[in-house]
């Protein structure tokens, strides 16, 4: 079946119906179609006659079908026979690397965040020998579903005709040139890439992150300059694969949804030159506008009389209630010896002044008494920074119950002084199954600090409310089992907020 013979509305093993072409290249062309048994999008690959490398390419999209890793693109079918020859994939709506870097770079952390998934996913794909080996922005997504998704592996190397001795290192090279496009805005080629500027140049070699972007920490310019900047290494052990990425960035946050004010435009996918993302095509999101209330039908001009009469009977109201309220405040002024009884009736300054009010703790740190007394505390900060895409999380974890090595960890509070805790609201993973307690004393030692509220199977944003008076200077989010968290179990806290009704 030549690619000119394939027209929309053609379908394929009597299922995929071909609906939009996106794009065509040497030979290739890539649709949006539907699974009609299904009743889904998914995007399909077809082949001109002449393509060179057709049997190549619908072996390597079987292999990469046996992939089980949510993170890597899931090819549906692949054929090959004299009419035609296909590659049916998952169709992927999200935002790409480079439409996340349209405004800049990302936060840093969002960036290692990203590549990390990306790194663990390829790990995956290394065991079973199948390999990227053209990794660019685009093949970097953000979906809808607020996962991270890598699309091509197998088969956008063998589409290409590219071959290496070397594809571990190729893809951690690749992974490391992802996360420099994502924490400085540009790539570290010859080109641009995507729209992204290619990355400035020193003496011949390209800059650092550092160089580039203030505020990058240390420790990911330094993975970055493993992974794929050899010439500023000083020393420093190469990346060689994208298992040795994912194990640099292991300890990282791993992204939240973006906030998105709202009503708003979402990205909404079609598909792009590699399994089925493009990000040009955009469906405007539609806000419809309130309809005014229906007017009633007035009644032959009764209703009209039957208004004017109500509203002298309103004024008049108003009139006394005027009346009595000056003649009251008469006899107030006139008898000084009366007691103003209406002090003592509580006022609204009085009573807003009693309401629960946000409280920023002045420290934080991770808290583990029973192990080696610290837990992430570099990462501690992140959970109070107002900041919903940073985290702190605990060590990683054999199982649930922390790997049966202790009673509990978790994250410290330090409120600056003593005061009245009204309640605890932490943003934890979505992964249910964490047991949370929350813990209120004057002393950071484990043993003062008092336990008020306790949360089991708690996730997402989880209120603690003290079940009695609870007053202290440290509050601790105490973790006695976490969550599962990509094959290991962390407890995660995104960001914390503590309310108090005013100082103790």
């Amino acid at each position: 079946m030549s690619t000119s013979a394939v027209e929309p509305g053609t379908r394929l093993a009597e299922r995929f119906r071909l609906e939009d072409r996106v794009s065509e290249s040497d030979g290739a062309t890539l649709w949006k179609a539907i699974d009609e048994i299904l009743a889904r999008p998914v995007a399909v690959h077809t082949f001109a006659p002449d393509f060179p490398r057709v049997h190549e390419v619908v072996t390597a999209a079987r292999a990469a079908s046996r992939l089980t890793d949510p993170r890597l693109t899931q090819v549906f079918d692949a054929a090959e026979d004299d009419k035609h020859a296909y590659v049916v994939s998952e169709w992927v709506t999200g935002e790409s690397l480079t439409d996340l870097l349209a405004s800049g770079p990302l936060e840093p952390e969002r960036a290692a965040g990203l590549v990390a998934e990306a790194a663990e996913a390829l790990a995956h794909a290394h065991e079973a020998q199948l390999y990227h080996l053209c990794l660019r922005p685009a093949h970097l997504v953000w979906t809808t579903g607020n996962t991270v998704k890598v699309l091509g592996v197998a088969v956008d190397a063998t589409m290409y005709g590219l071959t290496t001795d070397q594809p571990a290192l190729d893809d951690a090279e690749g992974l490391g040139r992802l996360l420099y496009a994502g924490l400085t805005g540009h790539w570290p080629g010859d080109e641009e890439e995507g729209g992204l500027p290619a990355a400035p140049m020193i003496d011949g070699h390209f800059c650092t992150p550092r160089q580039v972007t203030a505020g990058v920490p240390g420790y990911l310019d330094a993975v970055t300059v493993r992974a794929c900047l050899p010439e500023s290494r000083k020393g420093q052990g190469t990346l060689n694969s994208p298992s040795e990425i994912a194990e640099a960035l292991a300890d990282v946050a791993r992204p939240m949804p973006i906030p998105m004010a709202y009503p708003s435009t979402p990205a909404v996918a079609s598909a792009s030159h590699t399994e089925g993302l493009d990000i040009a095509h955009r469906q405007q999101l539609t806000v419809s506008r309130p309809q005014p209330a229906p007017r009633r039908p007035a009644n032959g001009g009764g209703g009209s009389v039957v208004n004017r009469v109500l509203m002298t009977l309103v004024v008049l109201l108003v009139i006394a209630a005027v009346g009595v309220g000056a003649w009251t405040i008469g006899r107030s002024l006139g008898s000084p010896t009366t007691p103003q009884t209406a002090e003592t009736s509580p006022s609204s300054s009085t009573s807003a002044s009693a309401e629960a009010q946000t409280v920023k703790p002045s420290k934080a740190k991770g808290f583990d008494p029973l192990g080696d007394g610290d837990e992430k505390s570099e990462m501690a900060e992140l959970a109070i920074d107002g900041k919903p895409s940073t985290l702190w999380k605990t060590e990683a974890y054999t199982s649930a119950d922390l790997g049966r090595l202790k009673d509990g960890v978790g994250l410290l509070l330090d409120m600056g002084k003593s005061m009245q805790i009204s309640d605890v609201v932490a943003t934890l993973a979505d992964a249910p199954g964490a047991t949370v307690e929350l813990k209120v004393g004057d002393s950071p030692d484990l043993g003062s600090l008092k336990t008020v509220a306790t949360e089991k199977n708690a996730a997402g944003k989880t209120t603690l409310t003290p079940d009695q008076a609870a007053t202290g200077q440290y509050v601790l989010i105490w973790f006695t089992r976490v969550p599962t968290d990509a094959g290991k179990f962390h407890g995660t806290i995104y960001e914390v907020v503590v309310h108090s009704p005013g100082s103790a």
